[in-house]
């Protein structure tokens, strides 16, 4: 009996004016199997090789409480060992071949990749499918890669920068999905085992859970042959409706933490927005504007080379599936602390209270669309690109919408937006210092 199959129109080449100069962005045709799964190809045959990514909408927002670490967990055990293949043989065939499989996770999905020369497509792509759908997680290697992720906690705990992060994220999320780092915590990972890395996997690894993007030297013939007839074998099962809260506190205030270190480490922000938000576009504006222009930015304009307070300071939106963050991020000298922060306060307020210049929407809107085209730049980007593109729901027309969406955006839409998010009564600062120094004492 023939398949049936639900087709997208195949997209052959999307058109794009980016600063000045056409674009064209990859073609990709998209389908969904009966099974569920989406499949997105990209045809590129100027290197004979391929790059496959498996994206499965499950990561640390999914993290049963108490279970934190254990999207990512599950995500770096996949290659242990298969019900066909030990780990040794996994990786010994793929090294024959010059190929790799890597995995992890991230808070909304995780990602699973293959990059392998074409004429070895017929026997690699069974191995990762092997280990996408039937890993079996040895106890002893489990136990091993725990041991390991606890290690890396650990260290990451010496590292200021990213104690600052993970405390502003508790802050801001609380006990919500966001609210813990994707690697989990000593406490929450000690506390994992190999029952519960495969009982997440039942629940999440399902097809109709699943976009693979398929990039590079692939054509019809290898598709209908090499791949397809795995993929079909890959059963639909029912996936449990996501039931958490992302939504950020929206409550301003200082946390400081007492560190031996000779830079004080600042986050500053709040809650930022989901990428289906309407001001998407209109926030990337603002924020190339406010802090995420490099050396362009006000941020940068005003506490390095006005004040001499920073070598450098950046700005970025976190747009994720759910609710995200606004973030200012900056290292000082531990005495120029509380100036540093009274001047991203400042820079914020003058954000608030005044459209922009017409040169600096001008600038911002030429950086983002002549920049887009670098997304592109290879097959992971593509692949990437285009997994995101399915996941957050843009439609396969994105790229070559992107510019319009950008260059509508006006100096009222930069106000509102700035109004909203960068509102200092509302922002959590966070501090990683020698708070004794810091303080003047």
């Amino acid at each position: 009996m023939r398949r049936r199959f639900a087709y997208a129109c195949l997209v052959v080449c999307s058109i794009a004016v980016f600063s000045g100069s056409a674009f064209c962005s990859p073609p990709v045709q998209r389908l969904v199997l009966d099974n569920g799964l989406v499949l997105l190809i990209s045809e590129e045959h100027s290197l004979p090789f391929i790059t496959f990514q498996f994206l499965v909408k499950a990561g640390s927002k999914d993290d049963p409480p108490g279970q934190e670490g254990l999207a990512s967990l599950s995500a770096s055990c996949l290659a242990l060992g298969s019900a066909a293949r030990t780990m040794e043989q996994i990786h010994e065939e793929l090294d024959f071949m010059g190929a790799a499989i890597s995995s992890g996770a991230n808070k909304d999905y995780t990602a699973i990749s293959l990059r392998v020369l074409t004429k070895d497509v017929g026997r690699a792509f069974p191995i990762v499918m092997d280990v996408l759908t039937r890993p079996i997680f040895p106890v002893a290697d489990v136990k091993k890669e725990i041991s390991r992720a606890l290690g890396a906690i650990r260290s990451s705990e010496d590292q200021p920068g990213v104690v600052a992060d993970r405390t502003f994220e508790r802050a801001l999320y609380g006990s919500g999905p966001y609210g813990h780092p994707t690697e989990g915590t000593t406490e929450s990972v000690s506390k994992l085992n190999r029952e519960l890395i495969s009982a997440f996997h039942r629940t999440y690894y399902h097809p109709n859970n699943t976009i693979l993007v398929i990039v590079g030297d692939v054509d019809d013939g290898l598709v209908k042959k090499d791949l397809r007839p795995l993929l079909e074998k890959w059963q639909r099962k029912a996936v449990p409706p996501w039931k958490g809260q992302a939504a950020p506190s929206g409550k301003g205030r200082a946390l400081t933490i007492d560190k031996p270190v000779t830079q004080s480490n600042i986050v500053i922000g709040g809650t930022g927005m989901g990428r289906d938000n309407p001001d998407y576009y209109a926030a990337q504006v603002t924020n190339y504007i406010f802090g995420g222009g490099s050396l362009s930015s006000r941020l940068m304009a005003d506490i390095r080379n006005k004040r001499g307070l920073a070598y450098s300071v950046e700005s970025y939106f976190e747009a994720q599936k759910y609710a995200g963050s606004f973030q200012v991020l900056l290292q000082t000298k531990s005495a120029s602390t509380n100036e540093s922060i009274s001047a991203v306060m400042e820079d914020a307020n003058v954000m608030r209270s005044e459209l922009v210049s017409p040169s600096e929407m001008e600038g911002a809107k030429k950086y983002l669309v002549g920049n887009f085209p670098q997304r592109f730049g290879g097959q992971s980007k593509i692949a990437s690109f285009f997994g995101q593109v399915e996941y957050y729901g843009l439609g396969l027309g994105y790229p070559k919408e992107y510019p319009s969406l950008i260059n509508s955006i006006t100096r009222d839409d930069v106000l509102r937006v700035a109004r909203t998010y960068l509102n200092p009564d509302g922002f959590i600062t966070v501090v990683v210092s020698d708070l004794k120094a810091a303080q003047g004492k």
